[in-house]
C-alpha cells in the first residue's frame, strides 16, 4: 500500500503531511521546508508558500529573509514505498553567512517515541542502570552532562545508514540521507518529550546537546555550519518513509537505501579466501601463540621496536577462553593446520584448547581468561567473582566443535570432552523455569548473579551442538526452552548484552549470537518460527551494517589506501568504530540464505567477507603492520580517535575471525564470488 500525502493550508501557508499506508489519523508533518541558524544564532524558517500534487510527483516552495527553496516529492516502489526528495536552495542574502540548516517533521500520533539511527542509537540507547557512559534518552529531560537528553543530533558518519526512524503507537517515519551533501558532512536528530516528537536531517551535521567521544565525559556540543555567497544555490537530497508501527517496520526501508547503495558503493577485497586463511594463519601463530603459556596473546603491536622499547606493554599476554581470544581461533588454527598439513599450527591449536579445558572454575564452567603472572580470572566483568555467560558459551560451543573436528579424523581429547560436558550440565542447571540461563555467574557458587539481558542466548546454539556429539538429549530439551525465551528480544528489536565490556548494551555481537542460535534451533526441529526469528534477527544485525562506502579526510591512512567500509560493523553505540565480529556468523548467514531464498542475507555477508579481505598485511610493512597482522578498530567518526586512523594493534580475535570465516565461505565461494568483485 501506498504512504499518503495531504496538504493543510493555513494563514502562513501549508503543511505537508505524509501518513502511513491504511489510512491512520497519524503522520509525518513537514511544517516547512527548512529551518536555518546562522553562527551568530539568528534564526530563519522557510515557511510552505504553495504545496501542489501532479501524479506522482509533489511540489512545495517558500522562502524566507535570506533563502528561497523549491522542493519536488517523487513517489517510488521498489523494496517498499518511500519519497525522494530535491531542495534546490537559493542563499538571497546581500552579504556571506555562515548558517546551519535543518530540514525535519513532526511525528504526529499518540504514544512516547522509540528510536533508531542504524548502529549508533537504539530504543533509549542506554538503561539508567548502565555501568557504561554514552549518549542515553530521556522522555523527561535529563542531565547533558551525564549524556541523558530528550534530544540528540549526531554527525552522520556515526550510522551504518544515515537515517532517522520514530516510532509511535500508530506509525513509524523515518528520514534519509547521504554522509556528505553540497555543504560537508550531514547530521541526524531526533527530540521526544510531552511537547511533541520530531526528527531531523542538519546540513552539514550538528552534534548536541553534547559530543561523545567515547569517554564517559562528553565534549561540548559541535554546531557546524556552512559559509554560503551571495546568490550561491545548492541541491540536497533526503528520502522520507512511513509505515506501521511494527517494531520491524525499518526492515524494508533499510532494505532500499542499501540496494540503492549497492550500486552507488564498490566493494574492494584486497585478495581471496584462500590467501586470506594463509596470511591470518601466519599472523595468529607468528604474532599471537605464545608456545611457552600455550595461549594466543589478545593483542601484538604493529611496531616491534616500540613493544620491544616498553617491555612487551604493547602485546597483551592475556587470553579470554572465547570472544576476544581463546577457543574459537584455536580451533580455526587447528582446522586449518590439518588441512594445510602444518604441524606447527595443530600443536599451537590443540595446545591452546589443552590450556582452556583445564582452566575450569569452582561452579564448574570455564574460566573467562588466563594473565601471565596471575592466572585464571573472571575476565571484565562488573564484580571479579563474576563470569558472563556469552564468554563461557562461545568458548564451549567451540571446545565442541574442536572435540567433533578431532573424533572425525580419530583423534581422542577426553580432556576437551570432560570440559565441554562441565560446562554444559553448569548451563542446564542453572537454567531459569522460564529458558533464561541468566547472563553472570558467581565462579564460586554458580549462583546466577544478574538475571537480564540476553548474554546467555549462546548457550543454546553450544547445547544443541553438545546435545548431538555427546548424546544428551537433555540438552537439546534446554535449548528449545531458551529459544521460547530468548526471542522476546528478537521481537521487541532490542537484544543487548553480549560483551564483557559494554554491560547491558545493545550491540552488533547480540545480533550475531541470536542468527548462530536461532539458525542451530531451526536445523535441529526444521520448526518455521525460528527461522522467522533468525531472519528478523539478522535483519537487525544489518542496521550494524555499513551500506555505504565513508568519505575519510584526504590525508587519512584510510582515505590513502581507498579503505571501503561498505560490508562493516559498528561494534555498538557504546563503542563505535568499525569491526569485523560479524565473521562468526558466516557460516549460519549463508545457510540461512540457502534456508529462505533471500539474496539480501548473501549480498550483505559478502560485502562483511570482502571488506575484511582489506588490511590484511601481505608482507611485513605492509600499512606498518607485520605479515598477517590485522587490527581490531577502523575509526569512522570522531570517536575514540580521528576519522580515518586505525588502531596499530593486532588482535587474535580479529585474525582469528577471518582464518575461521575464510574457511566456512569456501564451500560457497561460487555463490559469492568475490573474484567478480574484481573483474
Amino acid at each position: 500500500m501506498k504512504p499518503e500525502w495531504s496538504i493543510a493550508r493555513n494563514e502562513e501557508g501549508c503543511e505537508i503531511r505524509l501518513h502511513p499506508p491504511g489510512g491512520s489519523l497519524s503522520s509525518l508533518q513537514f511544517a516547512d521546508l527548512m529551518r536555518a541558524e546562522s553562527v551568530d544564532g539568528i534564526t530563519e524558517t522557510v515557511a510552505i508558500a504553495a504545496a501542489e500534487a501532479s501524479g506522482s510527483v509533489l511540489r512545495a516552495s517558500g522562502k524566507s529573509a535570506r533563502f528561497e527553496a523549491e522542493a519536488s516529492w517523487t513517489y517510488v516502489h521498489d523494496e517498499c514505498p518511500y519519497y525522494e526528495v530535491m531542495v534546490e536552495l537559493s542563499y538571497t542574502g546581500e552579504r556571506a553567512g555562515a548558517w546551519n540548516l535543518q530540514i525535519g517533521a513532526d511525528l504526529i500520533g499518540d504514544g512516547r517515541p522509540d528510536w533508531m539511527i542504524p548502529g549508533a542509537f537504539y530504543k533509549e540507547n542506554r538503561f539508567e542502570s548502565n555501568l557504561r557512559q554514552y549518549p542515553r534518552y530521556d522522555f523527561n529531560g535529563g542531565d547533558a552532562s551525564h549524556m541523558v537528553s530528550d534530544y540528540w543530533a549526531f554527525r552522520a558518519d556515526r550510522a551504518a545508514l544515515p537515517a532517522i526512524f520514530a516510532w509511535n503507537d500508530h506509525m513509524c517515519g523515518a528520514l534519509c540521507t547521504d554522509e556528505m551533501s553540497a555543504v560537508g558532512l550531514n547530521g541526524l536528530g531526533f527530540r521526544g518529550n510531552a511537547d511533541g516528537t520530531r526528527i531531523w536531517l542538519n546540513f552539514p551535521y550538528r552534534e548536541e546537546p553534547v559530543t561523545f567521544v567515547g569517554s564517559a565525559v562528553p565534549s561540548p556540543a559541535d554546531l557546524s555550519v556552512y559559509s554560503f555567497q551571495p546568490g550561491e544555490q545548492v541541491t540536497l537530497h533526503f528520502k522520507a518513509y512511513a509505515s506501521s508501527s511494527d517494531p520491524h517496520a525499518y526492515n524494508p526501508f533499510v532494505r532500499q537505501m542499501y540496494k540503492l547503495h549497492q550500486n552507488e558503493h564498490a566493494l574492494n577485497p584486497w585478495m581471496g579466501l584462500e590467501e586470506a586463511a594463509d596470511l591470518t594463519a601466519h599472523g595468529l601463530y607468528t604474532w599471537h601463540y605464545s608456545k611457552e603459556h600455550q595461549i594466543l596473546y589478545e593483542t601484538a603491536a604493529f611496531d616491534r621496536e616500540f613493544n620491544n622499547n616498553v617491555k612487551g606493554m604493547g602485546d597483551r599476554p592475556h587470553m579470554h577462553v572465547g570472544w576476544v581470544s581463546g577457543a574459537p581461533y584455536a580451533y580455526s588454527l587447528l582446522t586449518y593446520g590439518v588441512k594445510s598439513g602444518n604441524k606447527e599450527y595443530i600443536d599451537a591449536g590443540a595446545a591452546v584448547i589443552d590450556k582452556i579445558a583445564s582452566g575450569l572454575a569452582p561452579c564448574g564452567t570455564f574460566w573467562a581468561s588466563w594473565i601471565v603472572d596471575k592466572g585464571w580470572t573472571s575476565g571484565w566483568n562488573p564484580r571479579k567473582d563474576w563470569l558472563q555467560a556469552r564468554t563461557i558459551a562461545e568458548a564451549t560451543l567451540f571446545m565442541v566443535r574442536a572435540l567433533k573436528f578431532e573424533k572425525e579424523r580419530g583423534m581422542s581429547r577426553p580432556e576437551w570432552e570432560t570440559a565441554a560436558l562441565s560446562n554444559l550440565r553448569f548451563a542446564a542447571n542453572c537454567q531459569r523455569k522460564d529458558g533464561n540461563f541468566g547472563s553472570y555467574y558467581n565462579s564460586d557458587s554458580g549462583v546466577v548473579e544478574e538475571w537480564d539481558g540476553a548474554g546467555g542466548m549462546l548457550w543454546i546454539a553450544a547445547l544443541l551442538e553438545g546435545a548431538d556429539l555427546l548424546s544428551e538429549p537433555a540438552f537439546a530439551e534446554a535449548a528449545v526452552r531458551a529459544g521460547g525465551y530468548y526471542e522476546k528480544f528478537i521481537r521487541n528489536e532490542y537484544i543487548y548484552g553480549a560483551p564483557e565490556d559494554v554491560h547491558l548494551t545493545p550491540t552488533s555481537e547480540d545480533a550475531y549470537n541470536a542468527v548462530a542460535a536461532y539458525v542451530a534451533l531451526y536445523e535441529f526441529d526444521r520448526n518455521g518460527e525460528w527461522l522467522r526469528l533468525a531472519a528478523s534477527a539478522a535483519d537487525w544485525m544489518m542496521t550494524f551494517r555499513w551500506t555505504y562506502n565513508l568519505e575519510f579526510p584526504r590525508f587519512s591512512l584510510l582515505k590513502q589506501y581507498d579503505y571501503r567500509s561498505r560490508g562493516a560493523d559498528q561494534a555498538s553505540a557504546s563503542n563505535q568504530h568499525l569491526h569485523n565480529y560479524g565473521l562468526f556468523c558466516v557460516p549460519e548467514m549463508l545457510r540461512l540464505w540457502s534456508y529462505t531464498g533471500d539474496r539480501y542475507y548473501l549480498d550483505r555477508t559478502r560485502d562483511h567477507i570482502s571488506c575484511f579481505l582489506q588490511f590484511i598485511a601481505r608482507e611485513d610493512g605492509d600499512f606498518n603492520a607485520y605479515k598477517g597482522m590485522v587490527t581490531e578498530r577502523f575509526y569512522n567518526t570522531n570517536c575514540f580517535q580521528p576519522k580515518g586512523m586505525m588502531l596499530t594493534l593486532s588482535h587474535s580475535w580479529c585474525i582469528g575471525l577471518i582464518l575461521y570465516a575464510s574457511q566456512e565461505a569456501l564451500a560457497y565461494s561460487d555463490e559469492l564470488d568475490l573474484q567478480g568483485l574484481k573483474r
